[in-house]
């Protein structure tokens, strides 16, 4: 894109889609609602904290914006920042007023792939991997590295969020997926091309999200006790 297109890409979303865009985190674990979205932009996606959407004439870059009251805007630009160019990451092209333009990766995510039933090459595990050892080589942090934030395309991995990079809390989801992924995902459902319902893996990820949360209180629970002894 050259400085002219994203000068025009800039002044639509400032003119066109701020202005009408209505967006609300009403719970942190859960995606955001976006309650509207001014014609023609088109909404891509959501996570907890922000909503990701596309103008047609801009099909190869994303616009990013977060919730009013939630965090994590300048974080993610940093993250941009250290990661650089990378072929498994998106790049940030501008950043500002808790909007980011990126580069927009396409694919389907995994989460999408186990809906469909499209079969996941072991290289797309292996290209996560190594696009996560590249971010800590850069001072990141891999973090909240799920179905739904990774996706395949032709074969190959990619990463699509990385705004928690900056967290150096000890985050097991990717390890979590991998085990999934050799020891059910391989051996029972990519022989088959089997389609699991959304529901199954919405129960599955709130199930996941639940032993999370309470694993963690049982660690904060036990660490005052082992310190007594």
């Amino acid at each position: 894109m050259d400085e002219t297109q994203m000068n025009r890409l800039i002044s639509s979303v400032y003119q066109e889609l701020l202005p009408g865009f209505r967006i609300e985190s009403v719970d942190p674990h859960n995606p955001v609602e976006v309650h509207h979205v001014p014609q023609p932009w088109q909404l891509l996606g959501t996570g907890n904290y922000a909503a990701v959407v596309y103008h047609p004439d801009y099909p190869d870059q994303v616009v990013k914006i977060y919730a009013p009251g939630r965090p994590g805007f300048l974080e993610e630009v940093e993250v941009y920042h250290r990661l650089g160019s990378h072929r498994a990451f998106s790049e940030c092209l501008y950043a500002s007023d808790a909007f980011l333009v990126l580069k927009r990766l396409h694919g389907v995510t995994l989460y999408d792939c186990m809906h469909l039933g499209l079969r996941i090459p072991k290289q797309v595990i292996q290209d996560i991997d190594q696009a996560l050892d590249y971010a800590r080589g850069r001072g990141l942090y891999p973090h909240d590295v799920h179905g739904r934030n990774v996706m395949m395309h032709k074969g190959r991995g990619l990463v699509v969020d990385v705004s928690d990079f900056l967290d150096e809390e000890t985050c097991s989801k990717w390890n979590n997926l991998k085990k999934a992924y050799y020891w059910l995902y391989r051996p029972f459902f990519s022989p088959f091309g089997l389609r699991v319902p959304y529901f199954v893996l919405d129960i599955v990820r709130r199930s996941y999200r639940l032993l999370c949360r309470l694993a963690s209180r049982y660690l904060q629970i036990r660490r005052p006790r082992l310190r007594r002894h």
